[in-house]
C-alpha cells in the first residue's frame, strides 16, 4: 500500500528531514498552524520548514518514538493525517501531537495543522 501524502508529512517531521519535507509541498503551499498561545501562517516551503523546524521542533528537541500516525477520512477534498511523537529535550521529556488537514494530489498544496504543544509526559 503506497503511504500517503500525509503519513509521509508525519514521519519527515519525525526524522526532522528537511528534504524530504520540501518534497512533499507545493512552491505555493498555503500554511496555516495553530499552537497553544500562538499562530503561524506562510506561503511556500521555506515557510513551513521554517517554523516546523525552527520553531515547533527545535534542534535540541529529539523525536524519540513516533507512538502513533492515522490517516483519517477525507473531508471532501480534504484529506487528514493524525500523528504523535515521544520527544525530549534539555528541559524533560515529553508527548505532543498534531492534526493536519491538507489538499492536493501530488504535493500538498493547502495545509493546516494544530498541535497540542509539548506535554509532559
Amino acid at each position: 500500500m503506497t503511504e500517503t501524502l500525509g503519513t509521509r508529512f508525519a514521519h519527515a517531521v519525525a526524522a526532522k528531514d528537511e528534504a524530504a519535507l520540501r518534497a512533499l509541498l507545493a512552491d505555493d503551499v498555503d500554511f496555516r498552524g495553530l499552537t497553544p498561545g500562538r499562530t503561524w501562517e506562510g506561503t511556500g516551503p521555506d515557510d513551513v520548514v521554517e517554523v516546523v523546524f525552527g520553531s515547533w521542533f527545535a534542534e535540541s528537541d529529539r523525536i524519540e518514538r513516533v507512538l502513533g500516525v492515522s490517516d483519517g477520512e477525507a473531508v471532501a477534498d480534504t484529506s487528514h493525517v493524525s500523528y504523535r511523537f515521544d520527544l525530549s529535550n534539555d528541559d524533560g521529556s515529553y508527548v505532543a501531537e498534531q492534526q493536519a488537514y491538507y489538499r492536493g494530489s501530488e504535493s500538498i498544496e493547502h495545509l493546516r495543522i494544530m498541535c497540542s504543544g509539548f506535554r509532559p509526559r
